[in-house]
């Protein structure tokens, strides 16, 4: 299909956003028989593509916002640029990085021609944010199920937070829910660089308060279905989040996860009828104590409904591309 941006996609195989540009990249590809898929260096080599599509949160650019952001307008100026914006700057970011940040995505959505977020509830955020893109997209990040029958029988009594750990992820609620009651906790995942010693502290603070927590360090994604299938109770409790791989990863192992209310939440939950099951923050104790009584739960039923899959996010992408951006 003419028209269509190369897709690139950053180095960093363990990072979701790589994750979630590799996938895109590799079913668009399947769609519309091109060859679209590049290395992210690419854009600044000798040889630019003339039409480029990257997915974009500072950490994964540039050491800062400030440098984050100059990479991103370099490209644009030689190769006319969409982008998808992941981890949209909010409150949670604290004083000292929320302005930065902002700045940072307010000149990255100056400089493409389009940007797509992956809710409303971000789009939000942007709005909020005085950010306004020349053409906005929403496509919700997809769910890919696997196809796998029955729920196995429960081994344990673990409540797992699934994704890199940091601050804020929400496994410091999960163990405050779970003090007084018989299960541990099981972190999904290894520390996000730079918080190991925040890691340590948080295992150490938590058996303090009788919590065994469990660290599996990072689980390769051949790996990581059957990880998700064999804990008990999974959780997505982050304080702050505009868009949630993790929530997606859950619903494609087959689970229904036990979600802390937000608006993004909500907005996941009416995308996708009876995948999550919506907890308000101070009651998320004795949802899990409910979980753990009824493991049937904590499982998909036939009914819930799993799309967007990821072909019709590829299909929502194609039709962005060849019907709202001035390329």
């Amino acid at each position: 299909m003419t028209g269509l941006p190369a897709l690139a996609v950053t180095a960093d195989a363990r990072h979701g956003v790589t994750v979630a540009a590799r996938d895109l990249a590799g079913a668009v590809e399947s769609a519309t028989g091109a060859r679209l898929e590049v290395a992210a260096d690419t854009l600044l080599g000798s040889a630019p593509p003339r039409r480029a599509h990257l997915h974009f949160t500072d950490r994964l650019w540039a050491r800062s916002p400030e440098e984050a952001a100059a990479v991103v307008e370099r490209i644009a100026a030689r190769t006319a640029l969409t982008v998808t914006l992941h981890d949209v700057p909010q409150p949670s970011d604290g004083p000292r990085n929320l302005p930065r940040r902002t700045d940072c995505y307010a000149r990255v959505a100056a400089a493409a021609r389009g940007v797509v977020v992956n809710s409303r509830h971000e789009a939000a955020h942007l709005a909020e944010a005085g950010i306004e893109p020349r053409a906005l997209g929403v496509v919700p990040l997809p769910v890919s199920p696997v196809s796998l029958s029955g729920a196995p029988a429960p081994v344990g009594r673990d409540v797992a937070v699934l994704g890199f750990f940091y601050p804020g992820k929400g496994h410091a609620e999960v163990v405050d829910a779970v003090v007084g009651l018989p299960a541990s906790v099981t972190v999904l995942g290894g520390p996000s660089a730079g918080h190991e010693g925040d890691l340590r502290d948080f295992t150490e603070q938590a058996a303090a308060r009788g919590v065994t927590v469990g660290v599996t360090g990072f689980v390769p994604e051949a790996d990581l279905i059957a990880r998700c299938r064999a804990v008990a109770v999974p959780v997505v409790a982050h304080r702050h989040f505009s868009a949630s791989g993790s929530l997606a990863t859950w619903i494609a192992a087959g689970r229904r996860p036990l979600v802390v209310e937000s608006r993004y939440t909500r907005e996941m939950a009416a995308l996708r009828p009876g995948t999550v099951r919506l907890v308000a923050p101070d009651r998320l104790g004795p949802a899990i104590a409910d979980a753990l009584a009824d493991p049937a739960s904590t499982w998909l039923a036939a009914d819930a409904v799993t799309r967007p899959h990821l072909d019709d996010t590829a299909a929502a992408y194609v039709r962005w591309w060849t019907g709202d951006i001035a390329w």
